[in-house]
């Protein structure tokens, strides 16, 4: 003859076998809601499980003395040039441009758009696939170093 079922068990009128009406309701069963107990009881937790939940981590510098690049792209220098020549911020020598980026206010150069002038270009950071495409264009770019 077969066994009672499995699922009669448990079945009290009011509490299913968890006592006074109320026990195992509440956030008192699980140790506290949300993190509660990680300094507590539950730090072998913390221990085993994550190590570094706890104290600081690195050291973040403050947003007034991280450099923020100044970007422009070849296109825009193509489109540019012969206005920054206009007004003396660049020059043209034979039938090739000189520009110093730095003095304009940009810090990168940045490879999208085409370029078909030939431009010397003096910056402080360029991506490779800028430097490629000023080069193919018959130009050069020179970095300079530190940002003089």
């Amino acid at each position: 003859m077969r066994r009672k079922k499995k699922s009669r068990s448990l079945r009290g009128w009011r509490t299913h076998g968890w006592g006074r009406t109320g026990q195992h309701r509440r956030s008192g069963g699980r140790g506290g809601r949300g993190h509660a107990g990680y300094h507590k009881h539950y730090w072998t937790w913390v221990v085993k499980y994550a190590p570094n939940w706890f104290g600081k981590h690195g050291f973040t510098r403050h947003p007034s003395i991280v450099p923020e690049p100044r970007c422009i792209n070849v296109r825009d220098v193509d489109e540019n040039i012969d206005t920054w020549v206009r007004e003396g911020k660049a020059h043209l020598k034979g039938d090739v441009y000189e520009v110093d980026l730095t003095k304009l206010g940009f810090t990168k150069l940045l490879g999208n758009g085409r370029i078909s002038k030939k431009v010397l270009v003096r910056v402080v950071d360029a991506t490779e696939k800028a430097i490629e495409k000023v080069r193919q264009a018959g130009g050069e770019v020179s970095l300079i170093k530190g940002g003089e």
